[in-house]
């Protein structure tokens, strides 16, 4: 059904009147060997496409974009590529957290300021798809997003590795002497062995996963390995659906509703996911005028078991076996009963039709309710004096002894510090010590780097001890495990009570009753207050000093202020001179 007609679209402004401006604007096309008749009158689709030599994961993203391409093609539209800045995971420093701001700015820029009538978003790691979908939003014209897939299964002496997972499980091991240099270069040439992001359930697959389930992927889209054949196919019906969401006018606000949102933050627990998804879903959240917040996440963990078999919360499974288990839509089947599948996606229709003829075909990847991998959900919200504005942890990936603990704390200022010290023979710690790392927040940072998952001490890890409460203002890598607390906000960098802890004070985690506290008096804790010093400021110039002057805390998603709805007025349509 077509609601627009040609004289009716956006980029018709710039292509269509009879007039000194739109005469250059086709020049300008012609300039590039193109006839009027390719482009003019046609749904312009822009691809934003977050490719580069940097990154790894979207290595494939040069041919996909033809794929794409070939789609719009096919149905009628005019495609186009427009580059975004490539936020790769691994290299990027000091964390990719500092730039998704940057990409979602660049995002709306390039769809307001461009003559196109719908986006394709081509994103997959970790803080692409939060970036682009964050734009996208902002820019209020049909989008639809191109998850860039798993790689393959790790591989090592017959052993299936895990990105990120594996990484660190086997670093302690070489730590502790148990390995040798050889094995472990070994292990670095079978751990990533295809393009695609990492294949257990961390925050890449989370973020395409959740907004595959909000509604903004072709339905199941996110669970398709990298390497597969379908997964071009998939990149070309995308194209396609793009421009029949031009004529159907059919934009993100129309799909993501409050709703939308509850029903991701189910399959968010419900597959294990990352605790970075907090951050991402409640910044989306707010561009799109919702009042989603932490409360939300801790309402849902309390009735959702975790059903997905990924690994870290899962035992043995990655993403590709989750795909052929039934993928996206095989979870959604079994989470029927705690959905809205009147809900819209990017088809038009809603979830009850998508999921017609879903099935699981393997019961212990995707695992029924009645059976599930651990009886609540992922994420666990927790507050105390400690953290008077939430923190995060993720219960599914840590052992059971944790859910309740006390023990002495022992801070470090700095990440720096930390590793001049981690590994000292002479440490004072035992397992019951709870290790701190503060001013690693958003500001403290800075960008809120994933510092969460500090590393055991050498001295404990040559006794055998493998986990520990850890608590820290920093985020965590989704492919991470094990006790640690994160997100404590308010962050010690503005003056949040993180930063008047002192090394030997007792702290108190008690998971089931969501609480994390010091044993310290109110009264001490104001001394304190008083004699604490703010820490210089990372940023004097640039970007840098624009996001620290902006950026929200973790409770908030960590968006810039102006960026969020509730700051003022829409901004304006271009005006075409």
């Amino acid at each position: 059904m077509k609601l627009k007609k040609p004289e009716d679209l956006r980029s018709a402004r710039w292509f269509l009147p009879d007039d000194l401006r739109s005469f250059g604007h086709r020049s300008r096309m012609n300039q590039m060997g193109y006839a009027d008749s390719e482009f003019k009158g046609k749904p312009v689709i822009g691809i934003i496409n977050t490719w580069s030599d940097f990154a790894q994961c979207h290595a494939h993203f040069k041919q996909r974009v033809d794929d794409v391409k070939r789609g719009v093609l096919q149905e009628g539209g005019f495609p186009v590529e427009l580059p975004a800045i490539s936020l790769s995971e691994s290299t990027v420093k000091p964390t990719t957290m500092l730039y998704r701001n940057f990409l979602a700015m660049e995002t709306e820029e390039l769809i307001r300021s461009q003559p196109v009538d719908a986006v394709v978003l081509m994103g997959g790691c970790d803080k692409t798809t939060p970036g682009l979908l964050l734009g996208a939003i902002s820019a209020g014209v049909p989008a639809i997003f191109m998850p860039a897939g798993p790689m393959l299964r790790g591989n090592w002496q017959g052993k299936v590795l895990g990105s990120g997972s594996d990484g660190w499980k086997y670093w302690d091991e070489r730590r502790a002497g148990t390995i040798s240099e050889k094995v472990w270069n070994e292990m670095q040439t079978g751990i990533a062995r295809s393009y695609g992001v990492c294949m257990t359930m961390g925050t890449a697959a989370t973020m395409t996963g959740l907004a595959d389930a909000l509604g903004m992927t072709l339905p199941g889209a996110s669970s398709i390995p990298a390497a597969d054949a379908n997964h071009i196919r998939m990149a070309s019906a995308a194209g396609r659906r793009a421009v029949q969401m031009v004529w159907e006018d059919l934009t993100p606000a129309k799909i993501l509703t409050r709703k939308a949102f509850e029903n991701a933050i189910v399959v968010a627990m419900a597959m294990g996911c990352s605790t970075n998804a907090v951050i991402h879903v409640l910044a989306l959240a707010r561009r799109a005028g919702l009042d989603i917040g932490l409360e939300d996440f801790d309402k849902a963990s309390r009735r959702v078991p975790v059903i997905a078999n990924i690994r870290p919360s899962g035992d043995k499974y990655l993403m590709e076996d989750f795909y052929y288990a039934g993928g996206m839509l095989g979870l959604l089947l079994r989470l029927k009963p705690y959905l809205d599948l009147t809900q819209i996606n990017v088809t038009g229709e809603d979830w009850n039709k998508a999921l017609d003829g879903a099935q699981v075909f393997n019961d212990d990847v995707i695992r029924t309710v009645d059976n599930a991998i651990y009886k609540e959900g992922a994420l666990a919200v927790l507050k105390g004096n400690i953290a008077p504005d939430g923190c995060v942890i993720k219960p599914s990936a840590a052992g059971l002894r944790f859910q309740t603990h006390s023990g002495p704390a022992l801070v470090y200022d700095s990440y720096a510090e930390l590793k001049a010290n981690i590994d000292r023979d002479d440490l004072d710690v035992t397992p019951d010590t709870v290790l701190i790392l503060r001013n690693a927040g958003p500001l403290g940072g800075p960008g809120m780097p994933e510092w969460g998952m500090l590393p055991i001490p050498k001295k404990l890890v040559k006794q055998g001890v493998r986990d520990m409460v850890r608590i820290s203002d920093a985020r965590m890598s989704g492919t991470s495990y094990g006790a640690c607390i994160l997100h404590v906000s308010p962050e010690a960098h503005i003056g949040g009570p993180l930063g008047l802890v002192k090394t030997g004070d007792m702290i108190d985690l008690d998971i089931p009753n969501r609480t994390l506290n010091m044993r310290v008096s109110d009264e001490e804790l104001a001394v304190r207050k008083a004699a604490w010093v703010k820490p210089k400021e990372n940023y004097q110039r640039g970007y840098g000093w624009m996001f620290s002057q902006h950026i929200t805390q973790a409770q908030d998603g960590c968006d810039f202020d102006f960026l969020q709805t509730a700051f003022g007025e829409p901004v304006p349509e271009p005006v075409i001179n």
